[in-house]
């Protein structure tokens, strides 16, 4: 069973993540080490050539990627990216991805992970990720970024 549920990851993107908010991920899996996340598709992700932008992919990457390593350490809101690397396979269709993430090795201050994205309903990936998360120190208490914000 995961550390966190998706509830409590929801609750951590409503108060302290904005733009991962905007963009509307779904979980559609949640396991010990790996995370499937669906981003519905948005006319919006749509770059010039008809296909989803970068920014997108990468995007839904390393939300998947803060998610995966959650399931391992729970509620850790301060853990971040400190290395994402995607190499873009193949055109993606404008519709839903989908993002298969699971943890490569588990470390005390760092986490390596990688993701596989594909377009709704397609069997080939259209980009392959791998990145990095700092952990932090787990003795340090955490505040939201809108408590922050009010101050």
């Amino acid at each position: 069973m995961s550390h966190i549920t998706k509830a409590e990851i929801f609750e951590i993107v409503a108060d302290s993540l904005p733009i991962a908010a905007s963009l509307g991920p779904r979980i559609d899996k949640l396991a010990k080490g790996r995370a499937i996340v669906r981003m519905p598709y948005k006319p919006d992700f749509v770059r010039p050539g008809g296909t989803i932008s970068g920014p997108t992919m990468m995007a839904l990457a390393d939300f998947t990627m803060y998610v995966v390593v959650m399931t391992l350490i729970g509620r850790v809101e301060l853990a971040v990216t400190t290395n994402l690397n995607i190499n873009f396979l193949r055109k993606p269709a404008p519709r839903d991805l989908i993002a298969e993430g699971r943890m490569l090795k588990l470390g005390k201050r760092l986490a390596v992970m990688e993701v596989t994205i594909f377009s709704k309903g397609e069997r080939e990936p259209v980009a392959h990720v791998t990145g990095t998360y700092s952990i932090p120190p787990m003795d340090r208490p955490v505040k939201s970024a809108r408590s922050r914000a009010v101050k």
